[in-house]
């Protein structure tokens, strides 16, 4: 099985929804993805992401978008502090380089920037439901694995259209990193593509391939 990230594209925040520039990128997205056989369509249930999907599905013909509510955009901060910049986990991450603190560290929780964010508790929720998510197409977490409960080996390719923190939140929960350290990893660009691949062989123990980060090729041409 191939699953297929796609941040949403550029974004009127207020909003929820694409700007010009968005639906421009969301439209080259579409093309690109066409290319890459996809089977089903998946998507957080925020607008930004909705419009990016939407795009794909009219030129693909595949009509039908499966919510995915785990997978909307997490939050950062705390009460009363919600999106101040102090509380950034982005740019947490770069101040906890500087500091020369180890961002794959198993207590990246208590750093000062995560712990009681909205972002950890997020990002940790974003982990849980992956798992379950992924139990359900087969593919049962055993220990830092995955164990292929398939009854076939038929490669199925499945595109989720969300946002640029719950991506590191899958991502670092199917390929055991931590949140930080992803943070650090992936900036991902407005309709970039992100794909991993899991073992397609019934009974097999492994981790995901990441095929591709944050490709965003086909917006050269988009202005």
């Amino acid at each position: 099985m191939r699953i297929i990230l796609i941040r949403h594209g550029d974004p009127n925040y207020e909003k929820d929804c694409l700007t010009e520039l968005g639906h421009k990128q969301a439209a080259a997205a579409a093309q690109r993805l066409l290319k890459e056989g996809i089977d089903e369509i998946y998507s957080s249930p925020q607008g930004r992401a909705l419009q990016t999907a939407e795009y794909f599905s009219k030129a693909s013909g595949i009509k039908d978008i499966h919510i995915l509510d785990f997978i909307r955009e997490i939050r950062y901060g705390r009460e009363g502090e919600l999106y101040d910049d102090k509380w950034h986990p982005w740019k947490g991450a770069d101040q906890l380089m500087l500091e020369g603190q180890n961002l794959q560290s198993e207590s990246w929780r208590d750093y000062p920037v995560y712990k009681g964010n909205f972002a950890t508790v997020d990002a940790d929720k974003i982990g849980e439901e992956t798992d379950k998510w992924l139990a359900g197409l087969g593919y049962v977490r055993e220990g830092l694995y995955y164990r292929n409960k398939r009854p076939d080996d038929q490669q199925r390719t499945l595109a989720i259209f969300c946002h640029g923190g719950a991506s590191s939140a899958f991502l670092a929960r199917t390929l055991n990193q931590t949140f930080p350290y992803m943070c650090a990893l992936c900036h991902f660009s407005h309709t970039g593509i992100s794909v991993l691949r899991f073992d397609k062989n019934p009974g097999s123990l492994a981790m995901p391939v990441l095929e591709l980060l944050n490709d965003d090729r086909h917006l050269r041409d988009v202005k």
